[in-house]
């Protein structure tokens, strides 16, 4: 009698080793849209950035020429993840509906996540992970050369499968966008809107400045809560994509963890 294999594979990832896919060199996106009666085009596309219209089992996704080449293949993964969850739909994906968790519809995280359990599967990336010393950009940059992701798209699918107390935000001049933290952080450890001033992360956001080493800095630089300064957390940020800034915080402190809401 033949045992049965039983895992929490998602269905992208369960796709991904149904293709025999055991190194992130292999995901051939063009192959694996392929192999689901999709086929995959890139055009000049001037209101969004990719759409994808179906027929039965059959698929087009169109996706723009322009911009960078690894962000074209998370909207691939994106139209993908509405092939595979929403068919039936014609969709049409702008800029800001694609790997954005702070603006995004149900339809669009789910499409999200698929783009990400495909890109990033977590049978492969957890073994990555476990191979960075620390969460830090330097790390996030070299995972998304090896799975050939975004900074942002790699930096999110480290908070989700990490096991480093994180938190990542995204900030913009206007103030935060949006923010993801790990498990391990407690839901009262709530991130300001602005940038302080004071912090180094500031000259990234409104200088000329690229990017910051990790460094210790007081949580009142980044939490409203009044027992902040007792605490002091690692900060670094980075340039991203529109004049925004992407930042990893880091709570290492298990006092500052413990520490309940007051």
């Amino acid at each position: 009698m033949t045992e049965t294999r039983v895992t929490d594979d998602s269905p992208a990832e369960a796709l991904l080793r149904s293709l025999g896919i055991d190194a992130p060199g292999d995901i051939d996106l063009d192959a694996i849209a392929w192999t689901v009666g999709a086929k995959v085009r890139e055009e000049e596309l001037e209101s969004c950035e990719a759409r994808i219209i179906g027929f039965r089992d059959r698929a087009i996704i169109t996706v723009s020429k322009d911009g960078d080449p690894r962000r074209r293949r998370f909207s691939i993964g994106h139209e993908l993840g509405h092939w595979m969850h929403h068919r039936g739909r014609s969709s049409i994906c702008r800029t800001s509906e694609i790997g954005n968790p702070g603006a995004a519809s149900q339809l669009e995280k789910q499409a999200d996540r698929f783009a990400a359990d495909l890109l990033m599967p977590r049978y492969l990336f957890a073994s990555s992970l476990a191979e960075m010393k620390k969460p830090d950009f330097e790390g996030v940059d070299a995972l998304a050369g090896l799975y050939s992701t975004s900074r942002i798209a790699t930096s999110l699918r480290m908070v989700d499968l990490g096991n480093w107390p994180i938190v990542l935000i995204c900030h913009s001049r206007s103030g935060r966008r949006y923010f993801k933290r790990s498990h391990l952080i407690p839901d009262h450890w709530f991130p300001r809107e602005d940038v302080d001033a004071s912090s180094p992360s500031f000259q990234v956001l409104f200088g000329t400045v690229d990017r910051t080493r990790p460094q210790n800095v007081s949580a009142s630089l980044w939490f409203d809560r009044r027992d902040a300064n007792r605490f002091n957390i690692l900060e670094q940020s980075v340039k991203a994509h529109g004049n925004e800034m992407l930042t990893i915080l880091t709570l290492a402190d298990r006092k500052m963890l413990a520490a309940t809401s007051a």
